[in-house]
């Protein structure tokens, strides 16, 4: 049997992936020394209480309060408390006294992530974090590395499992918003407070950290639009079904040009319709999928598991591994390639495509004018369809004050961001417009 040098594995947090993470680096110690080419010793585990109960039965005296005690006689650092603080004064301590660092939290990385990186460069040490963005599917990495000499000009991404669960529901189901939501949270999907997926915040945070990567280019979280799914109605997804359509929550990261054509970067979350041709389409449930677009290795895509405790726990650990090899090879870390410095666009600078949902006057001149509002506003019509809802006989003539109403749904041309806004604003002030019901960007186009 070979012998390996010993490294010492202190471990932050004990929840869902924390706990697989140390049943794992236990059960597998040979198996994982033998990939790593040492030892992999779990030394303890810093807990806030350590007589909580928790999924996987695991050796009491591992546990500590401690935390800053252990990482001090830590050789690898596996942080998977989340949140910023006190997570990002314990990084940065494994960080200063020698250790590398493994970690899954992704808000920590969108919001300090070149502060991090930058302390790992100037120290020696590495910092991975493959499981911040969609769990198990290996996309960092890629990314970083295996992507370095190629130019990367686009990324689609669903990243977020609870959302791509509703809308799946929503459009294989029939179901609602709200019944969709009530089963993600039955089946453990949603949290009790589904805020951060259903409004879009943790795609956002993992837009940033993608488009930092993708781009060489430091891209603040604040600096990525986002828009949630709880606007997203039953309606529009039949009428993007009719279409040809589904709809996803999408992260976007491009290189594009801004308005004075210097060349820039978008990083942008909401939801969007997909043709059903695209490989996203066919992303179901709590799955996730990264679309990547190359200039030299062209169209790939990587899906699997977004979330889940054993399936994040491997990612933690492919990273451990790598860390391990490099430690026991010698050398310093690889420092994060930021320097490109392009600049950030913002929403308006971008160009995409409407479909706009309207509630309308039916009587004649209407279409006429609508026409002529996406005539003044330099915004080209590619689609248009039309119907009348049907009224039950026993229902009140007009109950809403507005006349009878047919329902317009209008596919534009692609124009810039600023021009189609000015287009849904001018209608929802048009006399002949009751409401815009729905406007849904098109994206996805190969």
């Amino acid at each position: 049997m070979i012998e390996h040098r010993t490294l010492r594995v202190a471990l932050l947090g004990a929840g869902s992936v924390g706990s697989q993470v140390a049943r794992l680096l236990l059960e597998q110690a040979d198996e994982l020394a033998s990939r790593a080419g040492a030892g992999l010793e779990l030394i303890g585990i810093a807990v806030r209480d350590v007589d909580a109960k928790r999924d996987v039965d695991l050796p009491h005296e591992l546990y500590t309060t401690d935390a800053d005690q252990l990482i001090l006689q830590a050789d690898v650092v596996i942080e998977l408390m989340g949140g910023i603080e006190p997570a990002r004064s314990l990084i940065m301590l494994a960080l200063e006294t020698g250790a590398d660092v493994v970690t899954a939290n992704k808000a920590l990385v969108a919001a300090h992530g070149p502060e991090l990186f930058s302390l790992a460069e100037r120290v020696g040490a590495q910092l991975h974090y493959e499981a911040a963005v969609a769990g198990a599917i290996p996309i960092i990495r890629p990314l970083r590395d295996s992507l370095a000499g190629d130019r990367v000009d686009r990324i689609l991404g669903i990243v977020n499992g609870t959302t791509n669960f509703i809308l799946d529901r929503m459009d294989t189901r029939g179901d609602t918003l709200e019944e969709a939501l009530r089963i993600a949270t039955d089946l453990g999907y949603a949290e009790a407070d589904p805020t951060a997926d259903i409004e879009g915040h943790d795609a956002q945070q993992k837009a940033a950290i993608l488009a930092s990567i993708a781009f060489h280019t430091e891209v603040p979280v604040d600096r990525v639009h986002r828009e949630g799914i709880t606007k997203v109605t039953s309606a529009q997804i039949e009428q993007a079904a009719r279409a040809g359509y589904v709809v996803k929550l999408l992260a976007i990261c491009e290189r594009t040009h801004g308005a004075d054509g210097e060349e820039g970067v978008s990083a942008r979350v909401y939801p969007a319709l997909v043709a059903r041709s695209h490989p996203l389409a066919s992303v179901h449930g709590g799955n996730n999928a990264v679309f990547v677009q190359a200039a030299a290795a062209g169209s790939l895509m990587f899906y699997g598991a977004g979330a889940g405790g054993v399936e994040t726990a491997s990612a933690v650990l492919g990273d451990v591994v790598s860390v391990a090899r490099r430690r026991v090879q010698g050398g310093p870390g690889l420092g994060e390639s930021m320097h490109a410095g392009l600049p950030v666009l913002d929403i308006d600078d971008i160009t995409t495509r409407y479909h706009i949902s309207l509630a309308v006057a039916d009587r004649p001149g209407v279409l006429a004018a609508v026409a002529s509002l996406f005539s003044e506003l330099d915004v080209s019509v590619e689609t248009l369809e039309q119907s009348i809802p049907q009224r039950d006989p026993a229902e009140e003539p007009d109950p809403d004050g507005f006349g009878a109403h047919a329902t317009l749904v209008i596919g534009t041309h692609a124009a810039s961001e600023g021009s189609l806004a000015a287009v849904v604003q001018a209608l929802a002030e048009s006399e002949f417009v009751h409401r815009v019901t729905g406007v849904l960007r098109v994206e996805g186009a190969i």
